[in-house]
């Protein structure tokens, strides 16, 4: 008789399920049958969403030309998409823990398909960024995916939330490389009309073929904690996404961030006191949560500030003192190893933290990043060397993901999983805002004599996110210790099988 799994997590306040780490990887028996099927239609579903979030990023530009508009305007096509997503994914989350996660993701992946509709036949500029508000609503299908596995894949969850963690990474990464063949075909609308037919096929497979969800929350939805969030997530990021063309200390930027500090206190008692809440902030204080935040936070900072403008510097013409003169396909291509690396590593990620803990395989993957991150500040003359460290990249980016998504959804009790795995990814993209704005005011400081920003500011940019890594390092030192550890054969059963026990304390 095998040994009945225990709680992983330690410490006050760390109650929760039950949650092996199998001896199965991805493609074991656990994950086939009518278990693949379900798997397969989220990683396409998780796939398309994580494709559309930067597959605009390398053709900015071209969309500015075909449009005859600026580039204040234009970069609105990716802020919209970023506002609604982040207000989307948490809230989506827990709507679906009230009504169903299947349904609900039914939904979330028509709103993908429509979006994508209306974005692949929009007229003009003010068009195409409601589209993409529209196709934000797809940030739901993060959250909705992993409380899904939560709920159908008990003895594969793990395994399973590994492989999906994997995908959002490698779907960004993926996104920059596929975007210049794409638009060489078809033109930028290709970009469009291509997600718009996967999430058109995806959404009746998930209503077809993905069980209804067993777990709900009781039925009631907490509307003005949703309303308060919207306003200080907008006005967040609309901050972030505006400061350098408004100026960061011109009126509407610090009258942004002023509203969005207190609608972030607004929220917090709110939450804090209405019968049933968005987010319950107790489960926010236990240590598997907030720590798993946090490092979204930094992963989220770095690797979409590095992904944003990697791009640009190999776009950069070689009159300019660097850079290599590179097409938006060839600057994509730059980036592919990054991403498969991210994706085969989710692979072998439940048995790193059997092995090791996932404390250690997180900060191993955020060291890594620093590591790339300095290493294309420093040595950046030659493709080879930037290569390498996307390839060092792709590698621990992989590891983090992968890693953060078995701990954070391990460490709330089901009927949590949505709303949490939701917040965590909302972290991880208010963090790239973060990032990529932050990126952006350090690398046009300065311009050179053709118009083009000094290499200087690249250089200290990938430094800054080299140091925001090793942050994040520090603080998933304090990740709980969640693995599982070989243990002595049952002599009192008589059992002939290696049991398997949790680790109870952090080493």
């Amino acid at each position: 008789m095998a040994a009945t799994p225990v709680s992983l997590d330690s410490g006050p306040g760390c109650e929760r399920q039950p949650d092996p780490w199998p001896e199965d990887g991805p493609l074991s028996p656990a994950l086939r049958g009518r278990r693949g099927i379900t798997f397969a239609v989220l990683a396409v579903s998780v796939s398309s969403f994580a494709l559309l979030q930067s597959l605009i990023v390398p053709v900015l530009a071209t969309i500015e030309r075909e449009m005859d508009t600026d580039q204040a305007t234009v970069t609105w096509v990716l802020t919209a998409y970023l506002l609604s997503a982040s207000i989307a994914t948490p809230l989506l989350g827990r709507v679906g823990d009230v009504v169903g996660k299947t349904r609900m993701l039914v939904i979330t992946l028509a709103a993908l398909a429509v979006g994508s509709l209306m974005a692949a036949l929009a007229p003009s500029i003010g068009w195409l960024i409601v589209a993409r508000v529209v196709q934000g609503a797809g940030g739901g299908v993060l959250p909705l995916s992993f409380g899904i596995v939560r709920d159908e894949f008990a003895d594969a969850m793990t395994s399973a939330l590994s492989v999906l963690a994997s995908l959002t990474a490698v779907g960004f990464g993926l996104g920059i490389v596929i975007a210049g063949p794409i638009v060489d075909v078809f033109g930028y609308t290709g970009l469009f009309w291509l997600p718009m037919v996967v999430t058109a096929l995806a959404a009746p497979a998930t209503l077809l073929l993905v069980p209804p969800s067993p777990v709900r929350s009781p039925a009631r939805l907490p509307l003005l904690p949703a309303v308060l969030l919207a306003v200080w997530l907008c006005a967040l990021l609309l901050a972030l996404s505006e400061g350098n063309a408004w100026g960061w200390a011109s009126p509407r930027i610090l009258g942004l961030f002023a509203a969005a500090a207190a609608g972030l206190v607004a929220w917090v008692v709110v939450e804090t006191r209405v019968p049933v809440p968005m987010i319950d902030m107790e489960m926010m204080r236990r240590r598997g949560v907030w720590t798993t935040n946090a490092v979204a936070f930094g992963v989220g900072f770095g690797m979409f500030a590095a992904f944003g403008f990697l791009p640009q510097f190999l776009q950069t013409p070689q009159a300019a003192g660097y850079g290599f003169g590179a097409s938006i396909a060839e600057s994509g291509r730059l980036l592919l190893p990054s991403a498969l690396a991210s994706f085969f590593v989710g692979f072998a990620t439940a048995s790193l933290v059997r092995a090791f803990g996932a404390r250690r395989v997180i900060v191993t993957g955020a060291l890594l990043m620093a590591l790339a991150f300095f290493s294309i500040a420093v040595w950046h003359d030659a493709t080879w060397q930037l290569y390498l460290a996307t390839t060092t990249q792709g590698f621990g980016s992989g590891l983090v993901f992968s890693s953060l998504a078995g701990v954070v959804v391990g460490a709330v009790p089901a009927h949590q999983t949505g709303v949490a795995s939701g917040m965590n990814a909302n972290i991880r993209t208010i963090g790239g805002s973060v990032g990529a704005a932050v990126m952006a005011g350090v690398v046009t400081a300065h311009h050179g004599p053709l118009g083009y920003p000094a290499e200087s500011g690249y250089t200290t940019g990938f430094a800054l996110l080299g140091t925001a890594m090793l942050a994040a390092a520090v603080v998933a030192g304090r990740i709980p210790d969640v693995r599982v550890q070989p243990h002595s054969r049952l002599e009192d059963a008589g059992n002939a099988e290696l049991g398997y026990l949790p680790a109870n304390r952090p080493e």
